[in-house]
């Protein structure tokens, strides 16, 4: 490894630093310091791994060889560090935007423009559109950002008491034969709702399929008619809080059955319906979905931190 980067140690404890103080209560340091330094070695390989930064460079093939992919640990004046990165938005090359995937200390607003200027002069080259950075900050907090996802959690041992309509209920999915049905109901809210489809996307048959083998997918009932999909997967949302956690997948309900009251019951349904109740059940919400964060609040998940964007 350079010289000049820290360890997967250092960096985990910059990381813990920067959550959000609710969290501190869900899982104990230690065991959360180990998940971090996990996390963040992976973040030092992609920063000193040329041959790994090769095959990124040939698969998004957009002009630029492989030491231009590798991540940056980079000084920030006066007294910030940042792990940054090249991302693309949806994997397509023609939405390039700078990733800082941490931080050695908690974002301030008096950062964002000496954050901008280095990301600027770190990966120009490919025209970025935007820094994403992650805080633990309200939304909000932020005024001259433009939002992104915010993160919506809460240990599922504190969601499974509330109330839920005595008409729902979940069943394991058995096959995805009610995918088509899913694909109308979120074609239905893009319809109403233009800017959904920048905000949330169903997820492809080969996804779905694996929290289904996982046990992680369950069918939407209304006293025994199939009404939508709620779903959980393990994916990087989780690594970013360094919890033992549960990322929502899907929470979609049929158009039949909207504008029934039903939104908040979703995260409680599937709360009890995951198999392990001692993890966190976490959820990311694009900050103008308003109505998809009120029903999370009202389940009595709690927003402990997001992205914010910083054009570029």
């Amino acid at each position: 490894m350079p010289p000049h980067l820290p360890s997967p140690a250092e960096l985990a404890e910059f990381s813990l630093a920067t959550q959000h103080p609710l969290t501190l209560q869900w899982l104990d340091d230690q065991t959360r310091l180990k998940r971090f330094v996990r996390i963040h070695g992976f973040d030092l390989q992609l920063a000193a791994d040329l041959e790994l930064a090769g095959q990124r460079a040939g698969f998004f093939k957009v002009g630029q060889d492989a030491q231009a992919f590798l991540n940056r640990w980079a000084s920030v004046p006066p007294d910030l560090h940042a792990m940054l990165s090249i991302r693309f938005q949806g994997l397509d090359v023609t939405r390039p935007f700078v990733d800082a995937s941490l931080l050695s200390r908690p974002l301030t607003e008096l950062d964002l423009p000496a954050l901008a200027e280095v990301a600027r002069e770190v990966y120009g080259a490919f025209r970025p559109l935007y820094l994403r950075l992650w805080s633990a900050a309200p939304d909000g907090h932020f005024p001259e950002t433009q939002p992104d996802k915010r993160f919506l959690a809460a240990p599922i041992s504190e969601l499974i008491g509330a109330n839920v309509p005595p008409e729902l209920s979940t069943q394991p999915t058995q096959d995805l034969s009610h995918y088509a049905e899913a694909q109308a109901a979120y074609e239905a809210v893009n319809a109403g709702h233009p800017a959904h489809t920048e905000q949330a996307a169903l997820e492809s048959r080969e996804d779905l399929q694996e929290s289904l083998e996982a046990g992680t997918l369950f069918d939407v009932l209304v006293r025994g008619e199939w009404a939508g999909y709620v779903a959980t997967t393990e994916t990087f949302e989780a690594d970013t809080l360094g919890l033992n956690a549960y990322v929502v997948q899907e929470l979609i309900l049929s158009p039949h059955f909207r504008g029934r009251g039903y939104g908040a019951a979703l995260s409680t349904l599937l709360a009890r319906s995951l198999p392990d109740q001692s993890r966190v059940l976490i959820g990311t919400i694009h900050a103008e979905n308003r109505g998809a964060i009120t029903a999370a609040l009202l389940a009595g998940r709690v927003d402990v931190g997001g992205w914010v964007q910083v054009g570029l």
